[in-house]
Formats: structure tokens, sequence, C-alpha cells
């Protein structure tokens, strides 16, 4: 059989000017209208044929264009701003039974109930034909990388499959259209064999002060009381040069560091809750609470 293309339909652009479409400055919006740019990142996703594909954020459908020309069995269009939905229809109307639009947010939606459960593959297989491709503006590629790191060490949410692909675009500037596409394939073993939320903490902590010694940002993994000699003690387990910066360390120093950390919190059990903005604001508002006993004192003399 052939090939499943679109028929003829009106162009991005055409899409954009009918319901005067624009993208927001405030969201990091950016619309693709190049069919042969959307075409070249969905290449990057490999075959497609039959597979079960979520969008994120399809916006005017750039890339669901290109998605669908992929001979795809299932697109499923995740789309937050409804100034796209009636565009969104109109593709899927081009493409009887192959597209379910959700208007909904990807960090809130349950993707683990998207595809039928016949395409699970168990962990250690070969990746099941599930994708997710989207065009992440600035605003939510961090916390929605997260969220799916997350999701892939506890193989919940888009990765209950199995080792789901990712291929996505990300955008330096809403101005410059400088797209860095990103293909992921969650590994069989993790590199780092530790909690998320634990690698998670160490390694927000050390990119806190990312232009700076990364000692400085292993110390805030400590209380204020004995924060040099823990700091000093962890990089010294850890086997980590105190004076590189956040960005010269490997994964093997972050692993190193990882394991450092768990093996002093499992010695301390109130080591992980300890949070150094609590701290900061506990210190504040004794400060605070100093000052304004200190002027009444002074309003009573």
């Amino acid at each position: 059989m052939a090939a499943f293309r679109l028929p003829p339909l009106p162009t991005v652009r055409e899409i954009i000017k009918l319901f005067n479409l624009r993208a927001q400055k405030q969201l990091s919006q950016n619309f693709l209208l190049d069919l042969r740019l959307t075409d070249k990142i969905v290449r990057q996703a490999g075959k497609l044929k039959d597979a079960h594909v979520c969008e994120v954020g399809p916006g005017p459908g750039g890339i669901t264009r290109s998605i669908l020309n992929g001979d795809i069995a299932q697109l499923l269009l995740v789309e937050k701003d409804t100034r796209f939905i009636p565009g969104l229809q109109m593709l899927s109307e081009a493409a009887p039974g192959k597209v379910h639009i959700v208007h909904g947010d990807i960090l809130t939606y349950k993707m683990e109930r998207a595809f039928p459960k016949h395409l699970q593959k168990k962990w250690e297989d070969d990746p099941p034909n599930v994708h997710i491709i989207g065009n992440l503006p600035f605003s939510v590629s961090t916390p929605l990388i997260i969220r799916w790191l997350e999701n892939v060490s506890n193989r919940d949410g888009p990765f209950v499959y199995g080792r789901t692909q990712m291929t996505l675009t990300f955008q330096k500037e809403v101005a410059e259209v400088d797209v860095s596409v990103v293909h992921f394939t969650p590994l069989v073993q993790p590199k780092i064999q530790q909690p998320f939320k634990l690698v998670e903490k160490v390694v927000k902590s050390v990119f806190q002060f990312r232009r700076k010694y990364c000692c400085r940002g292993v110390e805030i993994l400590f209380p204020e009381a004995e924060r040099l000699e823990k700091s000093e003690q962890m990089l010294m387990l850890a086997d980590v040069d105190p004076t590189l910066r956040p960005a010269q360390l490997s994964i093997l120093h972050f692993k190193n560091l990882c394991d450092a950390y768990r093996k002093m919190c499992d010695e301390d059990t109130n080591l992980f809750s300890y949070n150094y903005r609590e701290e900061l604001k506990q210190k504040k508002r004794i400060r605070k609470k100093g000052h304004l006993e200190q002027s009444e004192q002074e309003d009573q003399l």
C-alpha cells in the first residue's frame, strides 16, 4: 500500500494568518514555518512507520505535518494554548482516525494512559514503537526534561511502555531561530545507581554557582555549622578536584559525588532533608525579628 500523505492544505504561514496567531515572547514561543526544516527534525526520530507518537506543544502544526507524512499509526497532540486548537483540528480532519488532540499541559498530562497497552515492552528489550517529539520553548524545556528524567528513573509516565525515545528541539532565542535537535534513548542501566531525587539535588547544588569552583556548590549540601568540613570530606571521598568548575565535571565525577553524598546521608539520617534556601530564610527571619525587638526597645526608651 502507498504511504499516507496529507492532502493539499493551507501552508503553516497561511494557518497563522487565517487564525491571527502570534508567537508570544513571554512564553518563548517560536514558529517553525519551513517544511524542509520540520522534515529534517522528524527524520532524527528514525523510522516512524506505524509508530505511536506524542507531539508536545505542536503550535500551528509545522512539525505535526512532517510527523503525519511519516505514515504513523497514531498521533497524540498535547497543546496548552487554545489559539492553536482550530488549526490542529484542520490537520486532524485531513488525517481521519490518526490524530487525537488534547487541550492540556504536558507537565500534568498522564501519558501512561495515552497509548494501547500492547505496545509495552520490557525495559531490557529494544525501545517500543512509541515516540515523543516536540519543539520545546525555553520556558518549559528545563522542568519538562527534569520531569521526564524522573519518569525514566521510575519507569513511569511515558516510560511505562519501555525505553520510549524522545526527539526534542531546543531554541536558543525566540528572535533568532537557532534550533538544536536532540534524540534521547533511555539506557537499560543508569550511569549513576542512586535515587533520582538524590542525583537531582547534588547536580542542582553543584550548578547553583556555575561560574565558581564546584566546591562552592557542594558546600550548600551541608548546614552552615559543618559546611567546610563536610564539603571537603565529600570531595575527598569522591576524588574530585574542588577547583574544577561545574561544566568541567564528567559523568564519572557526578557519579562519585552522588555515591559520596549517599554514604554521608546514610551516616546522618537528617542530612538529605537539609535545605540551603530554608536555612537562609530562617536566618533572615531571625535577623528581622531581632531588628523588630531592637526597635521596640528603642521606642520604649
